[in-house]
Formats: C-alpha cells, sequence, structure tokens
C-alpha cells in the first residue's frame, strides 16, 4: 500500500540550534501512527512543517505520491490536513456552530447566513464524534474534553484525511479518554489517518498501530507498536538505560510537619479532611477528578479560605488567609497549570525563579539584582534547564523546562511542605525522571511533600503513602506496601 504521507529528510534550525535533521516519518490511510521523543527531540517543529507554519531549511513532503512544492496552513487545510492541540483553537465567545462553521464555510462578508443549515450541520458533525453538545452553546462554557470533540467535528467536516492530535488527553479524565480512543477508533475505520503525540506511553499500545521514535531532531526508527514494551520505547527515545523513572528509596522519616485536623473550606467544597504528611515523606493523593484534591491544595495554600478545622505545622496551629502567609510559613504550591498559574511565559528565567522570593531580593537601594542573578543561575544548573540565558523568555522554553522553572521558583524560598499538582503532567519520560529524582532529593533532605497525580504509575511509584479522596473528603490512606492499583481505584470509585 502506498503512503499517505511522506516526510523525506527534512531539516530545520533556529539561530544555529539544529532543531531537526534528516528527519523523516511515513503515515498509511487509515492508521494511528505515535510520534514520541523528549521535550526538545523536535516533535513540534515536525508537526509545524507538516501544518505549513514552518517552511524547513530541506527536505521534501510527499501526499499521494506526489511531491507537494510549498506548504502554508491555508495549502495544508485544502490538502486535508488539520490539527487538534492540547489548547484548542476555539472562539470562546462564539457558539459552537460558529466555530465549526469558522472552518468549513468560504463565503465573502457580505454572504449570507444560514443560520438553519449551520446548527443542522453542527449537530449532524457533533453526532458523528458522539458529542452531547448543543450547537448554540458558547465554546468557552465547555470543557476540555468538549472542546477538543468540536475541534474533531469540525476537522471531519473539512474532510481531513491527516488528523495531528498533540497531547489530546493530557487534561482528560480517564472516561473523556476512553470515549476519545473510540472516536479516534472510529475515524481509522473511516480511513483517517491520525498522528498521535503523547508523553503517557501508556496510552501508545491502547491506540497507536505504529510508533516513529525522535531523538535530538533525528529518526531514531519506526515500529510496530506491538514490537517495543515500555521500557525498549523510553531506551530509544533518551538513548541510554532509564534503570528508575521511580526512584523511590526507604527513608527514616521525621517528625509532623504538616496536619490537617478536620480541615475543610465550604468555599472549596471540602470537609473532614484529616491527614498528615511527616519531614521526609512524600505522600500522594490519589481520586477521580472532581474529588477535591485540587481543591485541598488551594486551600492550604490559602488561595480559597479554609473555614473548617485545623492546620498545623510542626504542632503550631495556623490559619493561612493568602499565598503571601503560606510562603511565609514555609508552604510551596506549585499548580497543575503552568501556562496560566506556574509561570509568567512572557518574563525572563532569572524573574520567574525569584518571583516568590521578591523578599529576599529586597534592599534599601532597590532589587538586588545580583543575587537575583546568582539564585536563577544556581536552579538553571541544579534542575537541567536547557535554555542559552537566565534572561530567555520562559515562553521560549519547552514543556518540560517551563515546569522546571516552576518547581525552581518554589525551591528558592526554601520550603518545608511542598505541594505538587500534576508535577510532570505533559513532560517527556526524561524530564520526569529528573523531576521523580529532585522529589527523593528534596525528602531526603527533610521536606514534606504532598504530591496529587493522576498517573497512577505516579502514585505507586513514588508514594511512601497514598491518601486516596472522594467526593471532597479523604476516604482512606494505604501504606506503599498494601497500595495497588485496583485497590486505588475502587477505594476512588465508592467501592
Amino acid at each position: 500500500m502506498k503512503p499517505l504521507l511522506q516526510v523525506r529528510a527534512i531539516d530545520k534550525s533556529y539561530a544555529g540550534v539544529q532543531a531537526l535533521r534528516d528527519a523523516h516519518l511515513e503515515l498509511f490511510a487509515g492508521e494511528v501512527h505515535a510520534l514520541v521523543g523528549e521535550n526538545g527531540a523536535g516533535k513540534s517543529t515536525l508537526i509545524k512543517i507538516i501544518t505549513g507554519a514552518v517552511e524547513p531549511d530541506g527536505g521534501e513532503i510527499w501526499l499521494n505520491g506526489q511531491r507537494v512544492a510549498e506548504i502554508s496552513p491555508r495549502r495544508a487545510k485544502e490538502l486535508g490536513i488539520a490539527a487538534i492541540y492540547q489548547q484548542p483553537a476555539l472562539f470562546p465567545e462564539l457558539s459552537v456552530a460558529e466555530n465549526i462553521a469558522l472552518g468549513l464555510e468560504s463565503g465573502g462578508l457580505l454572504a449570507r447566513v444560514n443560520w438553519r443549515a449551520r446548527r443542522q450541520q453542527a449537530a449532524a458533525l457533533l453526532a458523528r464524534v458522539g458529542a452531547r453538545i448543543l450547537p448554540d452553546r458558547e465554546a468557552g462554557a465547555l470543557t476540555m474534553a468538549e472542546q477538543q470533540l468540536v475541534e474533531i467535528a469540525r476537522a471531519i467536516g473539512a474532510r481531513s484525511r491527516i488528523l495531528i492530535m498533540d497531547e489530546p488527553t493530557a487534561a482528560l479524565s480517564e472516561e473523556e479518554t476512553r470515549h476519545l480512543f473510540r472516536v479516534i477508533g472510529e475515524l481509522r475505520d473511516a480511513g483517517v489517518a491520525v498522528i498521535y503525540i503523547s508523553h503517557r506511553l501508556e496510552e501508545l499500545s491502547a491506540i497507536a498501530d505504529r510508533v516513529t521514535v525522535l531523538r535530538d531532531g533525528r529518526t531514531i526508527g519506526t515500529y510496530r507498536m506491538e514490537e517495543l514494551d515500555r521500557q525498549q520505547l523510553i531506551r530509544l527515545m533518551v538513548g541510554r538505560e532509564l534503570s528508575a523513572v521511580f526512584p523511590w528509596r526507604a527513608r527514616k522519616l521525621g517528625e509532623p510537619v504538616l496536619e490537617l485536623c478536620d480541615f475543610g473550606s465550604s468555599t472549596a467544597g471540602i470537609e473532614n479532611i484529616n491527614l498528615t504528611v511527616h519531614a521526609g515523606e512524600i505522600v500522594g493523593l490519589a481520586g477521580l477528578v472532581g474529588a477535591g484534591r485540587t481543591e485541598l491544595a488551594r486551600a492550604i495554600f490559602g488561595l480559597v479560605p479554609a473555614d473548617r478545622g485545623e492546620l498545623r505545622l510542626r504542632g503550631v496551629p495556623v490559619r493561612i488567609g493568602d499565598p503571601t502567609q503560606a510562603i511565609a510559613c514555609g508552604i510551596a504550591y506549585l499548580p497543575e497549570d503552568r501556562q496560566r498559574h506556574g509561570v509568567i511565559p512572557e518574563m525572563a528565567i532569572s524573574a520567574n525563579i525569584t518571583l516568590a522570593s521578591l523578599d529576599a531580593l529586597a534592599s534599601p537601594w532597590g532589587m538586588d539584582f545580583r543575587r537575583e542573578r546568582a539564585i536563577a543561575a544556581h536552579y538553571v544548573q541544579r534542575l537541567g534547564i536547557k535554555t542559552p540565558s537566565i534572561y530567555a523568555p520562559v515562553q521560549t522554553l519547552s514543556g518540560g523546562n517551563q515546569q522546571k522553572v516552576a518547581l525552581g521558583r518554589w525551591l528558592a524560598t526554601e520550603p518545608q511542605v511542598i505541594i505538587l499538582d500534576e508535577p510532570t503532567q505533559g513532560v517527556d519520560v526524561g524530564t520526569k525522571a529528573e523531576i521523580h529524582r529532585l522529589m527523593i532529593e528534596l525528602a531526603a533532605q527533610g521536606a514534606a511533600i504532598l504530591m496529587i497525580s493522576s498517573e497512577m504509575p505516579e502514585l505507586l511509584g513514588m508514594s511512601d503513602r497514598i491518601a486516596v479522596m472522594r467526593e471532597g473528603t479523604i476516604v482512606a490512606q494505604l501504606a506503599r506496601e498494601e497500595a495497588t492499583q485496583e485497590r486505588v481505584l475502587a477505594l476512588a470509585l465508592g467501592q
């Protein structure tokens, strides 16, 4: 069978940095083709070239056996190539039907709109992807999963033959992920070719037919999915043996650092929380979406008011009214959404890292910029942040390096309690291992760590103890040796 898409010997460099070198990819109609690699391996650049957003320095793109001389976003759309990114590109103020129509209709400014036909078309396309969404709903009111389904519906309406999906499940629940996989399976059966990018390697065996591995801008190889196990795939991605993605080791625990006694917040919808985290301990917080895990973290950090029970730090009751007080008490909180709450993308790395430590940089003569540079340089080196300068804007970094900057900001405050909400979401396996190693190092130095994660292997692999939440409260706590995936999930489901 002839490939639908062939990408041959693609080269691309930015300011002397080689992003792609002799990269290649073959895609057949009716297949789901995974594209994997560490952050910075060249996945995003390759996708931008295929969709016409970036022009390559060399190489060729062939579609249906014909060379595509030049490609632009508009030309890619005409050729039937569509991309759906982790953050859907919908206009939030417009209705679902209007967003779908924007990708399909080509009338001029004076063209009359047949609103009834537009709604009917949207309803039919949404039904094809199994989305129970009213065409008149405002796009900004949809969940992340619903927005992705709208984009898939729009791509189907545009008769896209190649659909590129970049980290589509990063913000989805397990049930939403299963539904998305059903939709992808139906698209494959209809002859659509899907390029599927994900750092969640455990998903690939369930959805992908073949996988292409990129490393340092080069194509390492393409394999049938059943030919590789997870460890082999990791080895191909990082170019070395990765002996410990979860480098947990037994540690001697110290005194209680964080104690929650009948703790609750009516605003956050949590109540009767009883939990203790000791010095040197990593406590995993498990639960389904909506169980109250993030709400608990926000209440501890003072982002929402706690109005019930007691919070104690090293045995002393404290009342935290806002994040400033939390920081002063030695509490750090790395939020789930790094783009909105973790970093300020337009600001320099140095400013981001020291943002929570400004009091320490203040002097009678203003900011101590020399000390700021020293702190930033220290954490760039300690965390292995890949950047040409501490003054580079954070938005120029890969997702994994942005997460390291966000983590560095809190480490600079020298906290005694560290709350990590999905600390490795959306980062490659190499960066994930580095973050896990750092967590073990911090725990060994006496930090009390509360880790929220939706990845069961991460919870089981990194936690000394797992607390399971359901409906706004902790329903059980399991020691490491008694925690299994089945038991944690059963408790989260209330079984």
